[in-house]
């Protein structure tokens, strides 16, 4: 299952080190080859620069202060730590604000999910400080939105976009998130009413997310999040929403994946292809075992190689990230990217109907309109997309 090796000369050795720091499996394999690649020639300024916006940080200092702290240089291993270190005590504070916010829920009778953040750390690293995030990522009922929207302003968070109702309501139809802020503590909470966004993947049955629920105890406080069959299946989707380009994201579902061997694969592959989602899936599995070492059954690995279209897809991420993984994706290259992971011909064109003419919220503040002439948005955004055509930054893991 794994992609052929490029006829090209091998990687950086600081892009192999990041990879292996990501790794899962033997510790004593991941040592030895940490010690063989600081052998040579090592450039610790670029490994920090590429493992940043990777979200890597904290799964480098720990994956190098086990195996082999004694071949770093001091100001290294000092520089690694102290970014631990503010990591954990920033996730510590983000988990506290969690639990406010849940607490605040129950007290108004809005049931809430967490999902992400502090319970991804605890679900799958066991350690709310091996992984990177900046959002709170909540899950809803459709019908409680308007009320959690209330209770978040209540305790000083505010919409990052100002909606007309016309524009909430066509909103709430399209997309599947609002995100809030609260500047004085820099937290950011992104309110889900769906997992995913309708132009990406079929809407997942909600009763069978808030019937299955998972129990994780981030900083030792009891939080119910998603099942791990339905947040593997949500984690494939969202990097697969964009292009992998994060190695952080394909590092949650190889954590996931190892740290919840009984799986139930039967139903992470049916409601999979139940929902049009399934080659998006095994591109993230296929990524998760290929790069990572995660621990994808016989099953799994069948099906990849019986799509021939998710095999290509996941071999040019993997080069990607050995050859060129601080390269930012264009907005073209993503979408052809989106278009070859669905497999049905009705999703590809709902794709298309949505990328090409239905507004968005950037469209709203390119160019505020009336309600009257709202219409003229279905000829704006063609033109929009146009300039924006080019390399988009790095993403960040949230």
């Amino acid at each position: 299952m794994r992609p052929d090796s490029s006829p090209r000369e091998g990687p950086r050795p600081e892009v192999e080190a990041l990879i292996c720091a990501g790794q899962v499996g033997c510790e004593s394999e991941k040592a030895a080859r940490l010690w063989r690649l600081l052998q040579g020639e090592f450039d610790w300024d670029y490994l920090l620069s590429l493992a940043r916006p990777h979200g890597m940080l904290p799964l480098l200092y720990r994956s190098v202060q086990t195996t082999c702290a004694d071949a770093v240089t001091g100001d290294i291993l000092d520089r690694l730590r102290e970014h631990f270190q503010r990591t954990t005590q920033r996730n510590l504070f983000l988990t506290g604000e969690l639990l406010k916010i849940l607490g605040l829920f129950t007290a108004h009778q809005v049931s809430a999910i967490p999902f992400k953040g502090p319970t991804l750390a605890a679900l799958a690293y066991g350690d709310v400080g091996l992984r990177e995030f900046s959002d709170l990522d909540i899950l809803i009922r459709k019908q409680d939105v308007s009320r959690a929207k209330e209770l978040l302003v209540s305790c000083g968070y505010q919409p990052q976009v100002t909606l007309t109702a016309a524009q909430e309501a066509a909103f709430l139809r399209s997309e599947n998130a609002l995100l809030f802020s609260r500047d004085d503590i820099q937290s950011i909470v992104e309110l889900h009413w769906e997992l995913t966004p309708r132009y990406l993947s079929s809407r997942l049955d909600q009763n069978h997310l808030w019937e299955r629920l998972e129990l994780t105890s981030p900083a030792g406080q009891g939080i119910f999040t998603l099942a791990p069959e339905h947040l593997l299946h949500f984690l494939c989707v969202h990097g697969a929403k964009h292009g992998w380009d994060c190695l952080g994201w394909i590092c949650d579902v190889a954590r996931l994946v190892n740290a919840h061997r009984g799986l139930d694969w039967g139903l992470v592959l049916a409601q999979a292809r139940k929902q049009g989602d399934e080659r998006m899936l095994l591109v993230g599995l296929s990524l998760a075992g290929d790069l990572l070492g995660a621990a994808v059954p016989a099953t799994v690995s069948e099906a990849i190689e019986a799509d021939s279209v998710a095999k290509a897809l996941a071999r040019m991420i993997y080069q990607r990230y050995l050859y060129s993984p601080d390269r930012p994706q264009g907005i073209v290259e993503l979408g052809l990217f989106h278009l070859k992971a669905k497999e049905r011909l009705r999703d590809k064109v709902r794709y298309c109907l949505h990328a090409l003419i239905t507004p968005s919220v950037a469209d709203w503040e390119f160019l505020p309109l009336p309600g009257a002439l709202s219409f003229l948005y279905f000829l704006l955004r063609p033109i929009r997309l146009l300039r924006k055509m080019g390399p988009s930054e790095p993403r960040r893991r949230t």
